[in-house]
């Protein structure tokens, strides 16, 4: 049992209410960190070793529930002894780390993940992007066997070629048969005389690739692309796993994104405001002159329709939204002091008069 007696749930950092599925998840997380020949952790073997009997007992819904019921004392009474896993071979490393499971059956190779950054512009247009990553391959110098092309291959005496062993236990709890790998192939239900000396018996190698990702128009920050079967390669022919490609949109000064539509901003000089002034504003297709009429207000928006985001795998495309700035002028000289005080002379009710409220304004503006 866990030298520390510690909750098999808070090892693998689970709600006792986890499913199978969460469980595998938090188990393979923890066995990437933890193992020894990746964790320079000075405990990191017997905490490795402590995740793996977590995963033992909570893996299996006999042994589970036992668990739940009666914890470690009741497991001990149930005859349950935690399995020897030698995880120092190369070949087990593969096995915890892309994708074999605990039980010996070969499944599919790991999932792999990457990251790629695009800007705004490229987020609605679309882009292509080449991602580099290591992955594990089928060893080409022994197809994936294992063994030195040419040497023996047997049956493994143990199991007999399943590859799992089986132990029936009985106690005042009931029958509980407990199924572990073969402890003399490792689950693979064979023995082989004499190892690839290229992959040492893995049957798989890593190669250095790299994958051209398209990535669609109108993706969103954080959004992640799947290349099915580009992973790691499974064992004994199993389909190689996926990778996943986190797509992160860089943020552009000129625009505020939500949703699909675009929101930016455009400054004029009170002079403008009030004569009227045509401007050029960025737009993510380039840009678009903007004409603004005399008298226009601090606070304005002008929308121009289907300028914004297109929608992801969909038709059309948001807005951009466009508010407007007036700058005051702070530092006069006495010239134009005279000036703006000449004009104010000249003013009347009219000059300043609104065409629509104060409220009506603000439900413009949140429109």
């Amino acid at each position: 049992m866990a030298q520390t007696g510690q909750d098999y749930y808070e090892l693998l950092g689970v709600p006792r209410d986890a499913t199978e599925g969460e469980i595998k998840k938090a188990f393979r997380r923890l066995a990437r960190e933890l193992h020894p020949d990746v964790s320079e952790e000075p405990d990191a073997h017997d905490r490795f070793r402590e995740v793996v009997e977590a995963y033992e007992v909570l893996s299996k819904s006999e042994t589970r529930e036992l668990y739940d019921r009666y914890g470690h004392a009741g497991l001990r009474s149930g005859g349950f002894e935690p399995g020897h896993f030698d995880f120092g071979s190369l070949s087990d490393l593969f096995s915890a780390f892309f994708g074999d499971d605990l039980l010996g059956r070969v499944a599919r190779g790991a999932d792999l993940a990457a990251t790629v950054e695009i800007e705004l512009v490229e987020a609605a247009r679309g882009t292509t992007r080449e991602v580099p990553f290591e992955v594990a391959v089928t060893c080409s110098h022994c197809a994936g066997d294992g063994a030195e092309p040419g040497s023996a291959v047997t049956t493994c005496p143990t199991c007999g070629g399943a590859g799992r062993m089986q132990q029936v236990t009985r106690s005042v709890f009931g029958e509980f048969v407990r199924t572990q790998p073969c402890p003399t192939c490792g689950g693979s239900g064979r023995q082989i005389e004499t190892p690839c000396t290229v992959c040492r018996g893995a049957g798989r190698v890593f190669e250095r690739r790299t994958v051209e990702v398209d990535i669609p128009a109108g993706i969103h920050d954080g959004q992640r692309i799947r290349l099915s079967g580009e992973g790691h390669a499974g064992g004994a022919g199993a389909r190689a796993g996926d990778i996943y490609v986190l797509v992160h949109v860089q943020r552009d000064p000129r625009f505020v994104r939500e949703g699909n539509d675009i929101y930016s901003t455009v400054e004029l000089t009170a002079t403008q405001a009030a004569l009227g002034a045509t401007l050029t504003i960025p737009t993510l297709e380039g840009e678009y002159e903007l004409e603004l009429e005399p008298g226009t207000q601090p606070g304005e928006t002008k929308l121009l329709r289907g300028r914004g985001m297109p929608v992801l795998q969909g038709f059309g495309r948001g807005d951009q939204h466009v508010f407007v700035n007036v700058l005051v002028p702070r530092h006069l000289n006495d010239e134009q002091r005279r000036l703006l005080e000449e004009f104010e002379t000249h003013t009347d009710e009219k000059t300043y008069k609104s065409d629509e409220g104060f409220f009506d304004k603000l439900k413009s503006a949140f429109r």
